[in-house]
């Protein structure tokens, strides 16, 4: 399960692998133990995902994840959902398609801040719960970049004042959320002020075909979300905490293709999630599930919460100092 979900080696370079130091583990056979054991480690699943859901922010990006279906792939989706520091967990969903449905059940009670891309999909999961969406200038900027060449100087001045907005949040990143706000009122709104009136100049000047106005567009049309993090301190200015773990996703789907079936793909979730916490918590992931396959079959259930990676790190904190 490390190196499938960890180190990303799909299940048939494992088979080589055992069978050269002289295990004879069919692919089959290991992807059995993984759905039992994701089975098994559901309720800690499921307590991750209500903690996430508790969350003032929640930062989110989904992929393709492809399923196998009567001899061919269908593209099912990969979500993931970030907890904020307070509630300090990384959250995999499969779902069969990227309807609003998967994102509108699994933040049912959540009514905060929901971080993510300008996905028409989360309308309804916002309309239904009075979530406040919140946008990403990383993705504005790439857009800006990916139009350059047709548009160097109008380039050079938006990603120009992106620069600056980084800039205060590097200056305000150890601040309160309070503390950080105020920064950001004082430094960060007058570049965006700046900001949008050369996007109303820009959008006067270009053709509405031309590379560099669906980048102009797509922020204007987008402001309220890309400028939330200038009304609450704790939004983040992107999205880059759930991209880099899709990417995780993505190398995984690289190497192994496809999910089986749809059990397939919520077992990848639910063992995905395990990992991706225990790499934010800087636990070893191998150790972790190890002790936890040990202590599973006596322990109670309610002592889970116990077995989350970051409460358990600071139960381990003093035996690995005595080590």
């Amino acid at each position: 399960m490390t190196s499938k979900f960890s180190d990303d080696l799909p299940l048939y370079r494992l088979e080589d692998i055992f069978a050269r130091q002289g295990f004879e583990i069919s692919r089959a056979t290991q992807s059995v133990w993984c759905g039992d054991v994701a089975d098994l480690v559901e309720p800690l699943y499921e307590s991750m995902a209500e903690r996430v859901r508790a969350s003032h922010v929640v930062a989110t990006d989904d992929t393709i994840m492809p399923m196998l279906n009567t001899g061919k792939t269908s593209n099912a989706r990969m979500w993931v959902y970030v907890g904020d520091d307070a509630h300090p967990y990384n959250v995999f969903d499969f779902t069969l398609n990227r309807g609003r449905d998967g994102p509108k059940y699994f933040l049912r009670e959540n009514n905060q801040v929901l971080l993510a891309e300008a996905y028409g999909g989360y309308n309804g999961v916002v309309a239904g719960n009075q979530i406040t969406r919140a946008g990403c200038w990383a993705h504005w900027r790439r857009k800006v970049i990916d139009a350059e060449k047709a548009a160097p100087e109008i380039a050079r001045e938006g990603i120009e004042m992106v620069r600056a907005l980084y800039a205060v949040e590097k200056q305000a990143a150890d601040l309160s959320a309070e503390k950080r706000l105020e920064v950001r009122q004082k430094q960060s709104a007058p570049v965006l002020a700046q900001l949008r009136e050369k996007l109303l100049i820009w959008k006067e000047q270009l053709l509405p075909k031309h590379p560099m106005a669906e980048a102009i567009n797509y922020a204007l049309s987008q402001w309220q979300e890309l400028t939330a993090f200038c009304v609450d301190g704790a939004v983040p200015v992107d999205n880059n905490v759930s991209e880099r773990e899709m990417k995780r996703v993505v190398l995984n789907r690289k190497n192994s293709l496809f999910v089986g079936n749809a059990r397939g793909g919520r077992t990848a979730a639910i063992l995905a999630s395990l990992t991706s916490t225990c790499h934010r918590h800087d636990v070893d992931p191998q150790l972790y599930i190890t002790q936890l396959l040990v202590n599973l079959p006596s322990m109670p259930i309610s002592h889970f919460a116990t077995w989350l990676p970051d409460l358990w790190k600071k139960h381990q904190a003093p035996t690995l100092s005595a080590q």
